[in-house]
């Protein structure tokens, strides 16, 4: 009776051990799906648009594996106004905010807000400009929400349904006058990215101030795209997150005949990005540009696919 009694205990224990276990392996499995989607929804795939947006070939950007594109070209002018600056034959430069108001024509809008409808996988759009007139209008007539250059930003966001303006700056690098245009620009509802190459201290500093008092996924400053080209060719992904703080996008340059030995193959750029995302695990890859790769005849595809291998 006892022995009878000892292995049905047994048995229920077993049983039990056995039910935990496949709840314990149930509740794993969800865990990992869900990090899984975490890393999906986190990982970016950017690329730098510095053809008119007007001529370059939308429907391949939308369908090759980008999440980000910054739009290069955007700046403000002294009285507040913003322009976008033609880089491609044929095009004109154009005022697009004035007053307040959106004046760049439904055509150029149309064109912008069309990169995250339809058939995309693009969900965020930025624009890129350098600190020109920045520290002069911070101080006069400052960031407050009557200003031009504040309701201009307000006009653009909208008229272009923008989510971030990208600091491209390479020269000026004044802290005050850019956390204020942060700030700014944060009251508007946009965040604020960074394209550094050098200057850590700078964007360190900077970084700080933007976001003190701020957590995840609140953060004003939000994305650092760190150029590994050119005069960031030397750049380490790994070092430059150890100083800033935050993960990093290394760029790379795609083919290109404007600085040939600059350029890299898509097959290339995969093996950076390996690399770096192996030994510093970075926040996600991108390129500079779009108008090479449709100037040189090479694939959106190609690139994009590297990206979606890399940081799916």
């Amino acid at each position: 009776m006892e022995l009878e009694f000892v292995k049905s205990m047994e048995y229920f224990s077993q049983q039990k051990l056995k039910k935990m276990n496949l709840q314990e392996l149930a509740r794993i499995l969800l865990l990992g799906l869900f990090l899984q989607c975490v890393s999906a929804a986190s990982s970016i795939r950017a690329i730098y648009l510095f053809k008119d947006v007007l001529k370059s070939n939308t429907s391949a950007l939308k369908t090759s594996g980008f999440n980000s594109v910054i739009i290069f070209g955007v700046g403000i002018l002294g009285n507040g106004d913003i322009m976008y600056y033609s880089n491609t034959p044929g095009s004109k430069d154009a005022l697009v905010a004035s007053n307040g108001s959106y004046v760049g024509g439904d055509a150029l809008s149309d064109k912008v807000r069309s990169f995250k409808t339809g058939d995309t996988g693009i969900n965020r759009v930025e624009i890129s400009m350098n600190a020109q007139h920045v520290s002069d209008l911070m101080r006069t007539p400052g960031p407050g929400a009557s200003t031009p250059l504040y309701r201009n930003f307000e006009a653009l966001k909208m008229a272009w349904d923008l989510d971030a303006v990208n600091n491209d700056d390479e020269s000026i690098y004044d802290v005050s006058s850019t956390v204020t245009f942060a700030k700014m620009l944060g009251a508007v509802g946009l965040k604020y990215t960074i394209a550094p190459y050098t200057n850590t201290g700078f964007w360190a500093s900077i970084i700080t101030q933007i976001n003190s008092g701020l957590k995840e996924p609140d953060l004003l400053l939000d994305r650092a795209y760190l150029q590994c080209y050119d005069g960031g060719a030397g750049n380490d992904p790994g070092s430059w997150q150890s100083t800033l703080g935050m993960k990093v996008v290394p760029l790379v340059w795609v083919t290109n005949d404007s600085k040939p030995s600059q350029g890299i193959t898509a097959a290339q750029a995969k093996s950076k990005f390996q690399s770096w995302n192996s030994q510093s695990a970075v926040a996600g890859g991108g390129y500079w540009n779009d108008y090479d790769i449709e100037k040189m005849g090479l694939s959106y595809t190609a690139y994009g696919d590297v990206l979606k291998s890399v940081f799916p």
